[in-house]
């Protein structure tokens, strides 16, 4: 698998040969219900014609149709075939932003006794992928590594460099473009990389990589000239304000895990500052840094926390972890951090806890998370269409998987409501209508081999629109889920189309795209105009094929979209591209918007929307509008203030809401206890009424509990606070001895199956990668998160060893 360190997104698509699935039954009646924000919509009468019946909703209610949509789209699609040999890969990057522009790497591999004989082809698009050029003589036809792909500058400007293998003539060549793919520069490697080349997210000229022999080198001029700045480095990650953070060990191998010192540069290696000893591992997410300390002789370590860049840590404090427990890090914003903390026992389940403002007091959010025995799968979901909105799964004590939702970052949780469209079986053939709720599936549903080729999909540029694979019922027994709706971020929810699908939004919501997701060949696309309460049906070809995977520029903000896949004899590879800017036929006006209140439950209320401490009025298009937002289209809102209310606090160090209650009251193992913690070398006590602003929250006035921390005047020790003074025997009475997986997972959802990735570099793009035989995905992995395959490197290679604590779960 290749990893991509500078991007924002990804899609890891199924191939139809190459995975277990559950076809989805074809249906061309895929509408939902109709639900509008304006004035009354003009409806066309039934008429029963093959047209009509494929833009009926799925309740039977009437959709209007597209006038001339089947000529305007055959009139706007285009193919183009790649001739690959059985068993190639293809590799597809976006360069820019709206540039239009579309590398492809075509890549045939195989070993040859102790060497590997390879072809690469490169192909260029300017027109989002309708037509392409070969330009592989731009590269002197020259092998590129199918490990390092394509990377792109995540600042738009146009920078793309390939790195190709001439080890026959001696080692590895850069070739890199300044002018989106146009022309290409050949510059010779002074090292063999053993990662992709790392842009630096303020200023792209500047790259970093590691050699096969465990080197730290950096060029400042885009890979011109290079310079050697460290030896025996283990992973490294670009910080803020070109800072560069990076484990190294001067006594071993990076595979002796606990002896690395954390190191840091600002001045690009001229000088170097030791920021923790006797590290495990570290991550870097938000404003946060993290590192995994050993804290005695064995296998004990913690968590410590610092928001200045590594100046200052504090050991992470959360109420009664026993040391058979492991953390996981599920995300990490600006204003606080979401833990998973594992219960005894390995059940497969543990307690969400969400942080303070400085990363460092935790408090119970969430009991019985899900989260497996056998890996780090969870289906904790970052829903970027709505502020404060995440998703995961509980495993109720009955043993059923149940979706819970909270829209105030982990103050409450609830269950997700039934869509009024949907039938549940449980309702008429068992006597348990509780079972009747929505369950949205994710990640840990793709570890227990069902049908969901694609993950929870969210935009922030698509106000309140979430597209997800569903059942209602007992989750475990769909084997074949839906895709359901959301147009209001979570709150209501809406059977959209039956089975599973890939799916995608385009212009900045206003138009969904989906594919069926079969072993069958596939020639028909279905688009929503309407945030897919009625769909249309499009048969894009009179030739099926085996569809792998659906493709646009990041941003969904295009209009032109890519199906990729191949024909049966599985040597060419087909790209068929549709666009689907004529549909709209106009520009969307101001009399298509209407004002929406996001968070909006109950319109009588005083306090309706307030959420996090303020109303968000939003300019959202009517359902009825069939226009284009254009590239340029900015979310406009309208902010006002609202009275602290206990809806904006997380309930304190030692304090819970029962489940249904919006008290906090005390862990009961807590009560007649002091509530001490060390923070910053010291032992504060907390004297609280059980409530904590939540990080981010703006709120004026209203309530305001008491809360105090006093400094008790007594030393506490972290090993991170004074790296110089660590030895064997260092005092393990603060320790809590864990197993700590260092991994922030996506949240926000674009295309994709696996894993939705998050930003990295700043920039916005996708580099996919494609095989007959087996799908593979860049591991565009978010800051912390290993760049190279953890486990082994290619034979000739040196063993790189994954920096993180991953592998004891294994």
């Amino acid at each position: 698998m290749i990893s991509v360190s500078c991007m924002l997104a990804l899609t890891w698509f199924s191939c139809a040969l190459g995975t277990d699935s559950f076809p989805g039954e074809r249906l061309s009646d895929v509408s939902g219900q109709q639900k509008e924000f304006g004035s009354d919509v003009e409806r066309q009468g039934l008429e029963r014609s093959e047209l009509w019946k494929r833009s009926a909703g799925l309740n039977e209610q009437t959709c209007t149709d597209l006038t001339g949509v089947e000529s305007t789209l055959q009139n706007n699609t285009h193919s183009f075939t790649f001739k690959v040999r059985t068993m190639g890969s293809l590799s597809l990057a976006w360069v820019g932003d709206g540039s239009g522009v579309l590398l492809v790497l075509t890549t045939f591999q195989v070993p040859l006794f102790m060497m590997r004989f390879g072809q690469s082809n490169l192909h260029r698009s300017e027109d989002h992928g309708k037509t392409f050029e070969d330009v592989t003589h731009l590269i002197n036809h020259t092998f590129i590594q199918t490990e390092f792909g394509i990377a792109i500058s995540p600042d738009h400007s146009g920078k793309v460099i390939l790195t190709g293998d001439v080890s026959e003539v001696g080692g590895f060549r850069l070739f890199r473009s300044r002018d989106f793919g146009m022309t290409f520069i050949p510059t010779d490697l002074p090292f063999e990389p053993l990662i992709q080349m790392l842009y630096n997210p303020t200023d792209c000229n500047v790259l970093l990589t590691l050699s096969t022999t465990l080197e730290l080198w950096l060029s400042e001029d885009f890979g011109a000239t290079w310079r050697r700045i460290h030896e025996r480095v283990c992973l490294v990650r670009w910080g803020k304000k070109n800072s560069i953070y990076f484990t190294t060990n001067y006594n071993g191998s990076c595979s002796v895990r606990g002896m690395l010192e954390l190191r840091k540069t600002t001045d690009y290696g001229k000088s170097f500052k030791t920021i923790a000893t006797r590290v495990y591992s570290f991550v870097l997410g938000g404003r946060f840094v993290f590192a995994s300390i050993m804290t005695g002789t064995g296998t004990e370590r913690m968590i410590h926390v610092s928001v200045d860049g590594g100046e200052v840590w504090n050991m992470a404090q959360l109420p009664t972890v026993n040391h058979e427990q492991f953390y996981s890090i599920l995300t990490a914003n600006q204003d606080m951090i979401f833990m998973h903390v594992d219960d005894p026992g390995d059940l497969g389940v543990g307690t969400i806890y969400v942080s303070d403002d400085r990363g460092t007091v935790f408090s119970k959010s969430l009991e019985r998370h899900l989260y497996t025995t056998t890996g780090s799968e969870t289906d904790f979901t970052v829903v970027s269409a709505l502020r404060g909105v995440y998703m995961t799964s509980i495993l109720t004590k009955d043993g059923v998987v149940e979706t819970v939702i909270t829209y105030d970052q982990g103050a409450r949780w609830q269950t997700l409501q039934r869509p009024e469209n949907s039938n549940c079986a449980a309702e008429t053939s068992t006597n348990r209508p509780s079972r009747c709720r929505l369950h949205i599936h994710a990640s840990y549903s793709t570890t227990m081999k069902m049908n969901v080729p694609m993950l929870p999909l969210s935009q922030p540029n698509a106000v309140g629109l979430i597209l997800a694979h569903g059942s209602v019922g007992e989750a475990e027994s769909a084997l074949s889920p839906d895709v359901y709706v959301s147009d209001d971020g979570g709150y209501t929810w809406m059977l959209a189309l039956k089975g599973p699908h890939h799916y995608a939004i385009l212009d900045s919501g206003g138009l969904l795209v989906a594919v069926e997701h079969t072993n069958s060949p596939v020639n028909q696309i279905k688009f929503s105009t309407d945030e897919g309460q009625c769909w249309h049906t499009y048969n894009f070809a009179s030739d099926p094929f085996h569809f792998t995977g659906m493709d646009s520029e990041p941003g969904s903000r295009s209009m032109n979209v890519s199906l990729w896949g191949y024909r049966n004899d599985f040597s060419k590879w087909i790209v068929i591209t549709i666009d689907f800017r004529k549909i709209l036929s106009r520009d969307c006006a101001d009399e298509d918007f209407v004002q929406w209140l996001s968070h909006s439950a109950d319109p009588s209320g005083a306090n309706d929307g307030c959420v996090l401490g303020y109303k968000e009025t939003f300019l959202r298009l009517r359902k009825d509008s069939v226009c284009w937002k254009g590239r340029d289209y900015a979310v406009t809102k309208k902010l006002a203030p609202c009275p602290c209310t206990e809806d904006d606090y997380h309930c304190d160090f030692g304090f819970y809401r029962p489940e249904n209650s919006s008290k906090c009251v005390e862990q009961e193992e807590l009560k007649g206890h002091p509530l001490e913690f060390c923070l910053n070398g010291t032992t504060e006590e907390l004297q609280t009424s059980g409530y904590r602003r939540i990080p981010g929250d703006q709120c004026e006035g209203g309530f305001q509990p008491d809360r105090k921390e006093t400094n008790l005047g007594r030393m506490c020790t972290s090993n991170a606070l004074h790296p110089n003074s660590l030895s064997d025997d260092s005092s393990a009475n603060t320790a809590i001895i864990v197993i700590v997986i260092m991994a922030i997972l996506l949240t926000s959802a674009v295309t994709g199956v696996w894993l939705v990735k998050k930003y990295v570099c700043g920039g916005r793009f996708l580099v996919h990668r494609y095989s007959v035989m087996r799908e593979h995905a860049e591991a565009d992995k978010i800051e912390g998160v290993d760049d190279v395959d953890p486990h082994y490197m290619e034979t000739g290679k040196a063993q790189y060893n994954e920096d993180s604590d991953q592998d004891l779960l294994e």
